[in-house]
């Protein structure tokens, strides 16, 4: 079940939106638009749910494309929605980065998005009920056969021909390397194959036994070293023009006839080679058999389409016509003279909205509109839904008016972003004697009289009948934060970069020594190739040439960069130099590890104040702060917390350059010694300002009532005066934290005892 379900039932519920989406379900393809409805912007999330929701449960049972006018507009729609009808039916369709016509290939993770969505609506049994896309993505015509292309994949244990395993990587536009760097490429070395899918977080590596699929495993670009076992490999296609045969064949005709044109022919001899290129995608016209397609044409049969705003839709998809004819007169391969194009591709050009439209009503896809704007019309459908009023951080008038709504058997619902927002937001509720509770997951229809606070991704609240809806952004005025970002997987230390790598620098090779790297260097060992680096060491007999060792590129975990400030002297091959270093730094090793053993020992078993979990106030402080975090700060605020929470005395240092969230981490420790009844105090250098450490984050902290003030003195003095301050009741901490301070001395170094 979805997270908001319950809204959605009760939402389809109401007279006056049922009458919307009994209007939708019996909509027909007839006039352009077949309905118009006019509502609050609000409504758009659940109006693209009714449409999704099956005709038993009081829904439409139709397929919707939801057309907004830009991007962001998509995305936040498409979270709403996914809050109210689940998030495996719902799915956001990128729109190119790119001109049609321009020299310039959209990103490899939007075709992979787009590619992956097109296949989707090819089966109707995996069509995603409700698609979310900008004005762009709606007038651009598409390459057809794109709904049918099957990804690569592969699984342990299948059985693939090796072969035509590379051929098919080909045919879906990657690009063959000697080593795997960017999304779209692959590289082979023997029955190795590597390949970086646009949309995976890491390349996988493919190992056959003869043409059996022995291991699967992810690694990292930066190193070559392995993640993690991959259970199975799904490669879609990077471009939206695939280098099948005939498009080759047809590049290689159009080369010669276009031999004159120099920029012309090089990119189609490359195309006719099955070397993806950039701005390949300007040809597709040319080059791709049958007539293009519009999206409307992928939907499944009986679809609709949904345009939200769409005054704002008309305006963007003009500038984008515009701009798009500007370009083509003006692209880069016209004619010096003349300025006609030598190819015709004027068919990839961004269509008219009003032609696109009239296609999709022609086809058997009803067109619905959702304004914004009130006028009157008696053949438009106007429901008793308006907006809330925004409250701009005047929670006392929200209360009074939340309160006056429920004792009237009215049913309100509070919709914010994070847990400990509503946690905070009951308890202000309960102060202000409104019956309130909160609910996890809103999946049943919430009980009137009461507010009932719940967790979700809506942007804005409306009104409907007996119905409140408030979101956080119309309480405080404020967007909440994004979605928490994925977490990548550790880097290694001093790894080798392959693509920064010169020839002249040091490296270290954990079993031979210091050495320096020359160059990269393929060679055939046993019947299989390999690539391998090529690294210079000393000469084992005086006045002979420097000796050298062949390292491959899969075993690039042995070798990490030099980070010595000296010029180091290169060690020799099976030499006892490199033995003895490695011998006296473990020896110093085990000293300064018994001394810290004996110091963590005493600090172990020296008394210190554990402070208390994270209270309500502290974590709807966090949910405040307008930046989403990344995963090194993530990883750093609970590792500092973790360590106040412990009967020991803390010892950590949080290091890092200026703006890259120190402070924001000093900001959650001192609120939480303030929330365990300490006091804090912060050190800053001489040249830094300790109100501007006092105040970090004024969206933050607003709400809290705990005092801070500046003062200034030395570490010293700090430390004689908090012993004849503080009281035996309020245990203290001491803090020093960075403040935004743009000198190189002051961003170093943030410790907490």
């Amino acid at each position: 079940m979805a997270k908001l379900s319950g809204l959605l039932h009760l939402s389809l519920s109401d007279p006056d939106l049922r009458v919307v989406t009994d209007a939708v379900r019996d909509a027909r393809a007839l006039d352009v638009p077949a309905v118009a409805v006019e509502g609050p912007a609000a409504l758009r999330p659940f109006l693209a749910a009714a449409f999704g929701t099956a005709e038993g449960d009081g829904g439409a049972g139709r397929t919707v494309l939801v057309v907004t006018a830009t991007d962001r507009e998509a995305e936040d729609t498409a979270a709403a929605t996914a809050d109210l009808l689940g998030a495996h039916v719902v799915a956001v369709l990128p729109s190119w980065e790119t001109l049609p016509h321009e020299r310039l290939s959209p990103r490899p993770d939007t075709v992979g998005r787009r590619l992956e969505i097109f296949r989707r609506l090819a089966a109707p049994e995996t069509a995603p009920r409700v698609v979310i896309t900008a004005a762009r993505s709606l007038i651009q015509p598409i390459a057809p056969g794109l709904g049918t292309l099957d990804p690569v994949r592969l699984r342990v244990g299948d059985t693939h021909d090796f072969d035509a395993l590379l051929v098919r990587l080909v045919e879906l536009a990657y690009a063959r390397v000697e080593m795997v760097t960017a999304r779209g490429e692959f590289a082979v070395r023997g029955g190795i194959v590597d390949v970086f899918p646009p949309t995976a977080e890491h390349p996988v590596r493919v190992e056959f036994w003869g043409d059996e699929v022995s291991e699967l495993r992810s690694f990292s670009v930066a190193d070559q070293r392995s993640v993690a076992p991959v259970e199975e490999l799904l490669a879609p296609g990077c471009r939206e023009l695939l280098l099948t045969e005939p498009v080759r064949e047809r590049a290689a005709a159009l080369a010669r006839v276009h031999e004159n044109n120099p920029q012309l022919r090089e990119l189609l001899e490359h195309l006719a080679q099955g070397i993806p290129s950039e701005g390949m995608e300007s040809l597709v016209p040319a080059l791709v058999g049958g007539e293009l397609e519009l999206l409307t044409d992928l939907l499944p049969a009986g679809s609709a389409v949904l345009l939200a705003d769409p005054e704002r839709i008309r305006t963007r998809s003009a500038d984008l016509v515009r701009t798009g004819q500007e370009f083509l007169e003006a692209s880069w391969f016209a004619a010096g003279v003349g300025g006609d194009s030598p190819i015709d591709v004027g068919a990839s050009a961004y269509r008219d909205l009003g032609d696109v439209l009239e296609h999709a009503s022609a086809t058997g896809r009803p067109v619905v509109t959702l304004s914004p704007l009130v006028s009157g019309r008696e053949d438009v459908l106007a429901p008793a839904v308006h907006e809330v009023e925004s409250y701009r951080g005047d929670i006392d008038r929200a209360l009074v008016d939340l309160r006056a709504h429920v004792v009237t058997g009215g049913i309100a619902v509070l919709v914010v972003a994070g847990h400990g927002t509503a946690q905070r937001s009951l308890e202000q509720l309960r102060e202000a004697d409104v019956p309130a509770k909160l609910v996890e997951e809103l999946v049943g229809a919430p009980e009137p009289g009461l507010v009932t606070v719940t967790c979700g991704r809506l942007t804005e609240g409306f009104t409907a009948g007996g119905i409140v809806v408030l979101t956080e952004a119309d309480l405080t005025g404020n967007r909440a934060a994004g979605s928490e970002p994925r977490k990548l997987a550790s880097r290694r230390r001093n790894a080798v970069d392959l693509v920064t790598l010169q020839p002249g620098d040091y490296v270290v090779h954990s079993q031979h020594g210091i050495g320096r790297f020359v160059e990269m260097r393929e060679r055939t060992v046993g019947g299989a190739t390999r690539e391998y680096l090529v690294l210079e060491y000393a000469s084992s007999k005086r006045g002979q040439p420097a000796d050298r060792l062949f390292v491959p590129t899969d075993a690039l975990d042995e070798v990490s960069r030099y980070v010595g400030g000296e010029v180091p002297a290169l060690n020799k091959l099976g030499g006892a130099d490199w033995a003895k270093t490695k011998g006296r730094a473990r020896k110093a090793v085990r000293q300064i590890a018994a001394q810290l053993v004996q110091l963590y020992a005493a600090r172990q078993s020296s008394p210190g104040h554990a402070f208390g979990k994270d209270t309500p106030w502290q974590r709807e402080m966090e949910d405040a702060f307008p930046y989403t975090e990344t995963p090194d700060q993530l990883a750093a605020i609970e590792e500092v917390k973790q360590d106040m929470e412990r009967p020991v005395p803390m010892d950590r240092v949080i290091s890092g350059d200026v703006g890259f969230g120190k402070t924001e981490i000093a900001v959650r420790a001192a609120f939480k010694a303030v929330q365990d009844a300490s006091r804090w105090r912060c050190w800053c250098p001489p040249r830094c300002s300790p109100p501007s450490t006092c105040r970090p984050s004024p969206t933050g902290c607003a709400p809290s009532p705990s005092p801070s003030r500046a003062c200034r003195g030395s570490p010293t003095t700090s430390r004689r005066s908090r012993r004849s301050r503080v009281s035996p009741t309020a245990p203290s901490t001491s803090w020093s934290a960075p403040t935004a301070c743009c000198r190189p001395a002051c961003a170093g170094r943030t410790s907490a005892s």
